[in-house]
């Protein structure tokens, strides 16, 4: 059986990495089927192996509808809660010839360089208020050991580095709708000071999209953990650097107290993002990821050529007043102006 012979399913597939994915598929020759409950307007249009499904992925109705069509392969971007996940990963398992989950690189601990061997922070961290939690970093750890500890052999787990795309930017633990919309409109962004000196790692989406694509019922990927992402690393102040030349960003830096409480009102969570991620120096070692895919570093797109492209093709007029948590913006606006700023 050929690629254009096999099936792949694709759950969330109009995110931030799937909008890339699905055509690296496509031009595979694999049929895809995409499920989402929107975004299709960014997938590509008139291709004959590929095909929607407008729905709720997550209702477990509706997936064990989409998996009765024996796909060769599940790439799976939703996420669940670690019980939520307990209840449904054997019916991937039990229903396709190749599982691939997604994890996250935050699962790992502080060592540098991070490899695949490198602790995590479910295992490591002395934490206890942190690891009584459902932290991100967590369950996606939790949910790596049920796979492990499953005794199916056809799964992948795949733990992505920051990853930007299209209206997908990050910068620390900022997004899109705070970092793009603050420089476009010539606003003031507020930024950690702790964290400006340490290593970041930012991925291409395109870029992980090639390696997802070539990792999709690869014998040598099986019951394997892969880090997905450049080596390519940054200090945040130089990613800050690359916003301002392209784009013109403005920012000050304050206290990592002080950034939490403007970002998040002290949200835990948002803490323990920046203290137990963006303020590790995160330099990946992917010497595994090309091994199994045979692509090069060379292959991938340079951090700043890439922030330029995607910034370059952003519409200036788009609304980015629904993709704000926390009111970050307007307590931006209220910090700046009380110290006469904008």
């Amino acid at each position: 059986m050929t690629e254009k012979d096999k099936k792949v399913l694709i759950l969330g597939g109009t995110g931030a990495m799937g909008v890339y994915l699905v055509p690296e598929l496509l031009s595979m020759g694999y049929q895809v089927h995409v499920a989402a409950l929107d975004g299709f307007e960014s997938l590509p249009r008139d291709n004959l192996r590929l095909s929607y499904t407008n729905c709720n992925a997550k209702d477990e109705d509706t997936l064990r509808r989409l998996l009765k069509a024996e796909y060769d392969a599940v790439v799976d971007f939703m996420i669940y809660g670690t019980e939520e996940f307990r209840k449904r990963y054997q019916l991937f398992l039990e229903n396709t010839d190749h599982y691939i989950f997604f994890s996250s690189y935050r699962v790992y601990a502080g060592q540098t360089p991070i490899s695949e061997t490198s602790p995590r922070l479910l295992d490591v961290s002395d934490d206890k208020e942190f690891l009584a939690t459902e932290d991100y970093a967590l369950y996606k750890a939790r949910e790596e050991d049920i796979l492990m500890q499953s005794g199916y052999l056809n799964w992948t787990t795949v733990r992505p580095a920051i990853t930007y795309s299209k209206r997908r930017f990050q910068l620390v633990t900022l997004e899109a709708a705070v970092v793009v919309h603050r420089m476009l409109c010539g606003k003031t962004l507020i930024l950690p000071q702790e964290a400006m000196p340490v290593q970041g790692t930012m991925t291409w989406a395109g870029d992980v999209a090639k390696m997802l694509a070539r990792l999709v019922l690869n014998k040598d990927a099986y019951r394997g953990i892969f880090t997905v992402s450049t080596a390519e690393h940054h200090t945040w102040k130089e990613i800050a650097g690359y916003y301002e030349k392209i784009g013109g960003l403005n920012y000050i830096t304050v206290d990592a107290d002080t950034y939490i409480n403007v970002i998040a009102e002290g949200d835990r969570h948002a803490k323990w993002q920046l203290s137990y991620d963006r303020l590790f120096d995160r330099v990946i070692d992917n010497r595994k990821i090309l091994n199994v895919t045979g692509l090069k570093q060379a292959d991938f797109m340079p951090l700043y050529d890439g922030l330029k492209m995607e910034l370059s093709a952003l519409p200036r007029d788009f609304d980015w007043s629904g993709m704000v948590h926390y009111n970050i913006n307007e307590r931006m606006d209220a910090y700046l102006k009380k110290r006469g700023l904008n």
